[in-house]
Formats: structure tokens, C-alpha cells, sequence
């Protein structure tokens, strides 16, 4: 006959068992590292994927072809995001980058100049079309959306007009009859085209460098914490002293001049005036900025997280190429996985503090 001792009783009674209060914080800490890491592990999964599919995917070569891809929708979505902080929007982005890649050409082609007197100028340009847009907005009172709409369609039809339409490239036939006698400089081309060490291309350092010090501009300095401040509560950022109007500016400026640099990229890498460059800019890079919200679950504009946006469609797209997804496909794909990434970092653990 069996017999149980009483003392194993109480022992066995003693046991920890685990509380609803744990189990919930455990919960909590999973959903909320799933929030902060949806985008890197969905990325993680397009990676190990297209790899298996297409091991030619993970060829170093390939990896900063996609970092190459990608750089100016980066460049361009930061200058988004800086908007963004301030409680704005630039949807002249796209246009301002095309305008560049023709004003570029233009000044090489048609006027003869060469890369140090063509960077300078086209940067100055964005900058005056981001201080126009400022004017717009914080001085006469036009909504963001509004004034950015209209400069688009302004630089759109403005970029034709000194070709009367055509691309840009050697030997031009001007309006006026007569052939450009310029050409592209070989040293504005390296933008493009040159890769250091033979691996790491010029425009993926250029993404790297605005990321750096926008992120240190915007995250580490008292410049940065009023830029969103702005936007999180423009009176309260008035009244504490901070130039709102100045900050709203510099926004603009930086958007416009960022966007610059990207068109030049573009321009350098293909090397003319390309009347249809810069056609899917502005979505792509408005899709990078706001993937970026997702990114650490900051739910915030973040230089960091655009650029992340940016990386994560660029290596969708590039590994859809590579497994030869039909085109009309592809838009489809992308918008299902940007679905699914924003999905799971706003929609897990809501209801948990």
C-alpha cells in the first residue's frame, strides 16, 4: 500500500505559481519588443528568404547595389522627415530632385561649367525653392500641403521650359536653333558612378554622412529638440522663447537643399537630363518616412527609421526583381509588407501600458 508523507504536502502546495500580474508583463515585454522591432525582423525575413530563393542575393555586389538603389529615396525622405518634426509637409520634394537632375545638366551641358561651380549652384537652388516654400507657409499662411502642391506643379512645367521639353544631353538642339557645345564633367560623374575600394559606391557614403548629421542635429542638440517641439505644440514652443518661424524655415531649407543633393546623384548616375527622372521619388521617399515611425516604435519622425524605411523597400523590390515577380506585381507586394510591418508595430500589445 502506498503512503504519503505529510511533509511532502505542504512542499508541494509551496510551489511559486505564476501570477496573472507576471504572465501580463511578460506579454507586455514581447509585444513591445515586436513594436520596436517589426521593420528589422521583417526585414531580417525578406533577407533569409530571397537568400534561399536566390542565394546570388546576399553577393556583396548585389547588397550595395540595393544601398545605391536606395540612397536617394534616403536622402530625399530625410529632408522629409525634418518637415515632418515641424508639424509640416514637402510634397515638392520629387519635383525639386528632377528640376536638379535638369538644372545640373543644364549648367554642365548647355552653359559649360564644371563640377565645382555646378554642386555649389544646384544646392543653392534647392535651398532658394525650400525658402520659398517657408515664405509660403510661415509668413503668408498657406497650408503646408498646399504651398509644397503648388511648387511641385510650378518646378514641373519650369524644368521643361529652357529645353522646350527634351531631355538634356551632349550636342542639345536649343530652342533657338544652335547645338550646346558642353558635356558632363567627368568629376561630377564620379557622384554617381565611383565606388570606393571598388565596393562602396559615392552615393551610399553621401546617404550615410546626411544620415549621421541629421541624426545628430535632430536627436543630440537643442536645435533638434525644438524642431519637434514645433511641431509637437507651436504656441507652447513660441512662448518658451524659441523662434518657430526660423525653425519652420530651416526645415524647408534643409528638405529643399537635401533634395538637391539627390537629384545630382540621379543625374551623375545616369548622366542626362532625364525630363522623366524623379517620377516615383516623392512616394517613395514619403513611404520611407513613414515606415520610420515604426522603426524603435517611436511613433515619431526619425532620421534613423527612414532610413531604415528606405533600405527595407529597396531590398523588397530588389529580391522581387531577382526571383523575376511580374512589374505589375511588385507596387502590390510592397504596399501587402508595409501593411503587414505597420500593422504589427501599432496593433500589438495596444491595449497594454
Amino acid at each position: 500500500m502506498t503512503t504519503i508523507d505529510d511533509d511532502t504536502l505542504p512542499q508541494a502546495s509551496a510551489r511559486p505559481k505564476a501570477s496573472p500580474q507576471a504572465d501580463s508583463g511578460r506579454v507586455a515585454a514581447l509585444g513591445a519588443f515586436l513594436r520596436a522591432g517589426a521593420v528589422f525582423i521583417l526585414l531580417a525575413l525578406l533577407v533569409v528568404g530571397f537568400t534561399i530563393a536566390q542565394p546570388a542575393f546576399i553577393n556583396i555586389a548585389n547588397l550595395m547595389s540595393v544601398l545605391q538603389a536606395v540612397s536617394v529615396v534616403a536622402i530625399l525622405g530625410a529632408g522629409v522627415t525634418v518637415t515632418l518634426a515641424v508639424g509640416g509637409f514637402d510634397l515638392s520634394i520629387g519635383a525639386v530632385a528632377a528640376s536638379s537632375v535638369m538644372a545640373a545638366s543644364y549648367a554642365m551641358i548647355v552653359w559649360g561649367l564644371d563640377a565645382y561651380a555646378t554642386v555649389p549652384l544646384v544646392l543653392a537652388f534647392g535651398a532658394l525653392v525650400g525658402l520659398v516654400n517657408a515664405f509660403l507657409i510661415v509668413r503668408l499662411k498657406v497650408p503646408d500641403l498646399l504651398a509644397t502642391l503648388a511648387m511641385m506643379f510650378l518646378l514641373s512645367g519650369l524644368q521643361l521650359i529652357p529645353t522646350a521639353g527634351r531631355s538634356i544631353s551632349a550636342g542639345l538642339t536649343l530652342p533657338d536653333g544652335s547645338k550646346a557645345t558642353g558635356a558632363y564633367d567627368p568629376a561630377f560623374l564620379l557622384i554617381g558612378r565611383y565606388s570606393i575600394f571598388g565596393t562602396l559606391p559615392v552615393s551610399v557614403v553621401l546617404m550615410a554622412v546626411v544620415a549621421i548629421a541629421l541624426f545628430i542635429l535632430t536627436e543630440r542638440t537643442r536645435i533638434g529638440r525644438l524642431l519637434f517641439a514645433t511641431g509637437g505644440n507651436e504656441v507652447a514652443t513660441r512662448l518658451a522663447g524659441a523662434s518657430t518661424v526660423r525653425l519652420k524655415t530651416l526645415a524647408y531649407v534643409l528638405s529643399g537643399t537635401l533634395a538637391s543633393l539627390g537629384g545630382m546623384v540621379i543625374a551623375a548616375r545616369v548622366g542626362r537630363g532625364d525630363i522623366s527622372s524623379g517620377g516615383s521619388l516623392l512616394m517613395d521617399s514619403v513611404a520611407a518616412a513613414l515606415i520610420g515611425f515604426a522603426v524603435f516604435n517611436l511613433r515619431r519622425p526619425n532620421v534613423l527609421g527612414t532610413i531604415a524605411g528606405a533600405v527595407f523597400v529597396g531590398v523588397l523590390l530588389n529580391g522581387l526583381t531577382m526571383l523575376n515577380a511580374p512589374y505589375y506585381t511588385q507596387d502590390f507586394v510592397k504596399g501587402a509588407v508595409l501593411v503587414g510591418a505597420l500593422a504589427l508595430t501599432y496593433g500589438l500589445g495596444r491595449s497594454n501600458p
